[in-house]
């Protein structure tokens, strides 16, 4: 009987209940989360990549080194750009529009509002690049 009352009591009473709002609050710092977890997040990180930076083998060198392959790069680039000079001076300066074969390599010359267009066609494997050098 005892059981009874006290669950009518309950009932007829009701129960007080407390509760609060449920706010998120992100944990990285970058997203608005608090700046203390900066440290923690970056060492976890840290911790879980396995990969390695790379380094950079001219750090490694010495300056006569560095210099050498500089002197070798210059060279390089100067016998590259002389051959080129003297292989394009058959198209001239690009102002005759029309199609000009070099090789395995086919140069489409026309004129748009864009600019002057070069398509470049490699007749052996179909590669095709387009260049576009714009009006002054």
């Amino acid at each position: 009987m005892k059981i009874r009352l006290l669950i009518f009591f309950v009932l007829l009473t009701g129960i007080e209940a407390y509760s609060q709002q449920l706010t998120y609050t992100p944990t990285n710092p970058a997203f608005g989360g608090s700046y203390l977890n900066y440290s923690w997040m970056l060492s976890s990180a840290t911790v879980q990549n396995g990969l390695k930076a790379r380094t950079d083998p001219s750090s490694q060198q010495s300056e006569l080194e560095t210099l050498g392959q500089d002197i070798n790069r210059q060279v390089l680039s100067q016998i590259s750009r002389t051959l080129l000079q003297q292989q394009l001076e058959g198209f001239g300066n690009f102002d005759q529009e029309g199609t000009f074969s070099y090789g395995n390599l086919t140069l489409e010359i026309y004129r748009t509002l864009e600019g002057l267009v070069i398509n470049i066609l490699d007749t052996t494997t179909g590669e095709e690049t387009q260049i576009i050098v714009p009006y002054n």
